[in-house]
């Protein structure tokens, strides 16, 4: 009878040919954990659209009535919800993604497939999350009879800019939380701190301009003004900050990806 010999490494050679092949798990992933999300709940999918909706009305009182903010040209809600949506996907992305791999244990421990696939579902389940809660800007948009113009087509790019800034942290950190356990509990604090740190409740143009290239070292500072630029239709991007966060978001990607192949292969055993 022959002999199957499996090597560790032998289907390294064509990892990225199999990511192809298994996109299907790819989906079957994403479809069961959107299910699993929104099974036995009282809303249902209305949570999606309910969290950036109270973020957004908290932002407007705190940051419009009380500190003032200014509004160039929008109304207010316009101008956070602009930026709640891009960063609600990547703070989703990020925490959801960061438990994916030992929430999958059994599954990663029993078949090969490329384990990129786990995080990346994740990650496609918070866009999932993000269309549903842009139902609410097209309301706002209605409510205060604000017509996007031309810029509007550009979204589609940001949108990706987007996906690729949620997905290269999200590979750094769930790799880290499979060999240190206790690093879930940074992911709640990175994401509340932030939101703070990020534009979402303010304009960029706010920064005092000698600290304006700094703030951008924050690769969601050129997502979020590239959807307000987008939508909105603000002026002009700050092309300097913005290719500075774009570099910013590329090396993360870069970096997730590097660090998560070179963990890959202890997954099984660690986990």
């Amino acid at each position: 009878m022959p002999k199957l010999i499996i090597r560790a490494g032998q289907a390294e050679r064509h990892y990225w040919r199999d990511l192809w092949r298994y996109r299907e798990l790819l989906y079957f992933l994403a479809w069961r954990d959107i299910l699993v999300r929104y099974k036995q709940t009282v809303i249902g999918v209305a949570w999606a659209v309910l969290r950036p909706f109270l973020t957004m009305v908290v932002f407007t009182v705190i940051f419009g009535r009380v500190a003032k903010m200014p509004s160039p040209g929008v109304p207010y809600p316009l101008l956070v919800f602009a930026a709640m949506l891009p960063w609600q996907f990547f703070s989703s992305a990020l925490s959801d993604s960061s438990g994916s791999l030992v929430g999958n244990a059994n599954l990663i421990s029993k078949v090969y497939f490329p384990r990129l696939l786990i995080p990346g579902s994740a990650v496609v389940v918070s866009f999932v999350d993000f269309l549903i809660s842009f139902a609410i800007l097209v309301g706002l948009c209605a409510y205060y009879r604000f017509l996007p113009g031309p810029h509007v087509f550009f979204l589609p790019a940001f949108v990706l800019l987007a996906f690729l800034a949620a997905l290269g942290p999200g590979l750094l950190i769930t790799a880290l939380n499979v060999e240190y356990r206790d690093f879930r509990f940074v992911i709640p604090f990175i994401v509340q701190f932030g939101l703070y740190v990020s534009p979402v409740g303010f304009s960029s143009a706010v920064i005092p301009p000698e600290w304006r290239l700094l703030y951008s070292l924050n690769p969601m500072v050129g997502v979020i003004d590239g959807f307000r630029w987008a939508i909105l239709g603000q002026s002009s991007l700050w092309w300097p900050g913005f290719c500075l966060s774009l570099v910013m978001a590329a090396l993360f990607l870069v970096w997730g990806i590097v660090y998560f192949r070179r963990m890959e292969r202890t997954f099984a055993d660690v986990i």
